[in-house]
């Protein structure tokens, strides 16, 4: 397979998985040693985050014509792209989380579709509850009055006898 064909599986891997993802994250990953980054490939392995190292020609590329074209601005330089594939904040939870250990991990941008978005809200993204999360807190919403009026159904029988017990202390 020659030089060409190669690149051109490789872009068509990342514009692939690009369409398959939820959100993207670019970073700059320079200065950050390989031990650490193998484990930062282990802990997104275990979120169904992909990372992705590739050059940066490529990438541009793979992510045309995709909802991720917006981050061609900031492919420069060393890049890991971190794809969430199956929610929004899964990726940003992860980088999130290993920026806070190595400092030279920086966030160049990152897109949940059809736009860039600042650096600056990963935070607000990784701090999103999971669908899972959001579900139970959904269902503890719609539970709540439901145990309020069954816990004031079973209070009505208890003031009734706790009423005819007083009266007959009163009476005795």
């Amino acid at each position: 397979m020659s030089r060409l064909d190669t690149k051109k599986v490789l872009v068509e891997d990342l514009n692939k998985l690009a369409q398959d993802a939820f959100s993207v994250i670019a970073v700059n990953y320079r200065g950050t040693n390989v031990p650490e980054l193998t484990q930062l490939r282990k802990d997104a392995k275990d979120q169904s985050v992909q990372l992705k190292v590739i050059k940066n020609t490529l990438a541009r590329r793979a992510l045309e014509n995709t909802k991720f074209d917006s981050l061609n601005n900031v492919l420069t330089g060393p890049t890991l792209l971190a794809f969430s594939m199956n929610d929004f904040q899964s990726a940003a939870k992860i980088v999130r989380d290993f920026a806070k250990k190595e400092e030279t991990f920086e966030v160049k941008g990152l897109s949940i579709g059809e736009g860039f978005i600042d650096p600056a809200e990963l935070q607000a993204l990784a701090s999103l509850p999971s669908k899972e999360e959001a579900i139970s807190m959904l269902l503890g919403l719609l539970n709540a009055p439901i145990q309020k009026l069954t816990s004031s159904f079973n209070e009505i029988p208890s003031k009734v006898v706790r009423t005819f017990n007083a009266v007959s202390q009163i009476k005795s």
